[in-house]
């Protein structure tokens, strides 16, 4: 189970198959795989090795893919950079990670110049637009053979910092390459499709994609910025059958003007994860793009996913609508996984989907452990399950849906609110585009419920017009108190919105 065999297997079937396409860049897996290979013996020769730490610092791009692929196979562990962070935050992470080389987008050098100054060690810098083609130009094209354990570290994914320090996620050749055949066997992922890498590489959202669809022989369709008019071409030109956004992603592209100008018979399956997504959100991506929907959940922690919302068979004799119910839960879970959801005391909450509980898991694609951090790893596991810190319920069919982040909870004059189902109905307003519900401090009720909404071009809104709309949907002690409108949400790396910040700022 090492990441190093993917490449090698899938080239002894599929040599001269396309393998990519990135701009104008278009290789077959023959020349992608001389291109890794190039690479990894660059890196070797450089020193790179079992326990060094490679960084990547870069939009989407081929590079980022050749990176992937070419540090498993020097056997050293990679460390994907957020390029949305600030110089400080990429200086933690490359210090705290001990990172060896950085191989950085020459259109993000200011900031890399930043942070060379705020950097413990020497590390090494190759630009993709400059040194990058010389470095590997000369290099031996074969695929260096490095006997990687399972339980070797392939990278080290930093999360977001949404609950304080930000933490290197450890993951085994294990993790990845478990998840990445289940994920095959869930998605019945084949040699014909195209995969559009449209949300960052540097984040499992899309990452674990490189890993499975290369194992089938798949094409990988890269764009390097999230721009609706782009998907939309991207889509239809080259013929994409799947993708994985996150929900502010989809409510971009539903909500753009010129949706309904392209061909989208190609795709087979769009995959929501990342966050929560409304019921009436996904009603309109499968209205518009007229292929299956996905809801799918999972951590940096678990390679990502934990569950999806795959229709069981029984499940698909039902009527759209009530399918319709269940591919908008957060789904049952992920082959590879144990999962279940527990009450404050450690037992199964009852299957009615309405007792609450905390989602916790186990298996073979969970992490070991966060870098350097034994006492934070010691917190989230016990007794071998990773507890997650998302609450849900569950049906009788084992589908969950996520109500909240513990940590997200508001509690207002004793009672219970999950901001998830408030913005689900905020979601619901004709002029809403983006939403997100958060607490506020208040010295009667503890915490008030406050909404902070984003509408949509030419549409208008008061907050008497959100909080009446509200009011009959929703308990009454779970309405907004109080309704704030802005220009743009703050989303991390990722495309989530980032509630810390909107509590910053409240």
């Amino acid at each position: 189970m090492n990441l190093n065999k993917i490449l090698p297997q899938t080239l002894k079937i599929h040599q001269e198959k396309k393998a990519l396409v990135c701009g104008n860049f278009e290789f077959t897996y023959k020349q992608f795989g001389n291109r890794v290979g190039k690479l990894a013996s660059s890196l070797i020769k450089l020193g790179i090795t079992k326990g060094k730490k490679v960084a990547v610092f870069h939009k989407n791009c081929h590079y980022f893919l050749e990176s992937y692929f070419a540090v498993m196979h020097s056997g050293a562990a990679l460390v994907p950079l957020n390029t949305y962070l600030s110089k400080d935050e990429l200086a933690f992470i490359l210090n705290d990670s001990e990172t060896d080389l950085l191989i950085a987008d020459s259109d993000l050098y200011s900031k890399v110049d930043d942070i060379k100054k705020l950097i413990n060690k020497d590390v090494k810098i190759i630009l993709t637009g400059e040194n990058y083609e010389d470095f590997i130009r000369s290099a031996d094209s074969n695929l260096p053979l490095i006997d990687n354990n399972k339980k070797d570290i392939a990278q080290i994914y930093y999360t977001s910092g949404t609950t304080g320090r930000s933490k290197g996620v450890i993951l085994s050749h294990k993790n990845v390459y478990c998840h990445s055949l289940c994920a095959i066997e869930e998605l019945n992922l084949n040699s014909k499709d195209i995969w559009l890498h449209a949300a960052p590489l540097f984040h499992l959202a899309d990452a674990w994609a490189t890993w499975a669809i290369t194992l089938v022989g798949g094409t990988h369709v890269l764009v390097n910025e999230f721009n609706p008019k782009r998907i939309f071409q991207k889509i239809e030109k080259n013929r994409v059958t799947l993708t994985n956004l996150v929900p502010t992603m989809y409510y971009r592209l539903v909500n753009d003007p010129d949706v309904n100008k392209y061909d989208y018979s190609s795709l087979r399956v769009l995959m929501s994860g990342g966050a929560p997504i409304s019921p009436s959100l996904v009603k309109r991506i499968i209205e518009t793009f007229k292929c299956d929907y996905i809801q799918t959940y999972g951590l940096t922690e678990t390679s990502p996913f934990l569950t999806m919302s795959i229709l069981k068979d029984h499940l698909k004799d039902l009527s759209y609508e009530n399918q319709l119910k269940y591919k908008s839960t957060t789904g049952r879970k992920f082959k590879c996984v144990e999962l279940k959801v527990v009450n404050k005391k450690g037992r199964e909450v009852k299957k009615n989907n309405k007792e609450v509980g905390e989602i916790i898991v186990k298996g073979d694609s969970i992490t070991q452990g966060y870098w350097k951090l034994p006492q934070e790893t010691k917190k989230v596991f016990k007794n071998g399950w990773l507890y997650t810190g998302d609450m849900a319920i569950i049906d009788k069919e084992d589908y969950v849906t996520i109500v909240d982040r513990k940590n997200d909870m508001i509690i207002t004059g004793g009672e219970n609110v999950y901001s998830i189902e408030v913005e689900n109905v905020l979601y619901q307003h004709p002029a809403v585009l983006e939403a997100a519900v958060i607490g506020m401090s208040d010295n009667e009720w503890g915490e008030i419920v406050k909404a902070i909404l984003v509408l949509k071009d030419g549409k208008s809104a008061t907050e008497r017009d959100i909080i009446e709309f509200c009011k009959g949907k929703l308990s009454i002690f779970k309405v907004p108190k109080i309704v704030e409108f802005k220009d743009c949400l703050p989303k991390l790396g990722s495309g989530k919105i980032c509630k810390k910040m909107l509590k910053i700022d409240s």
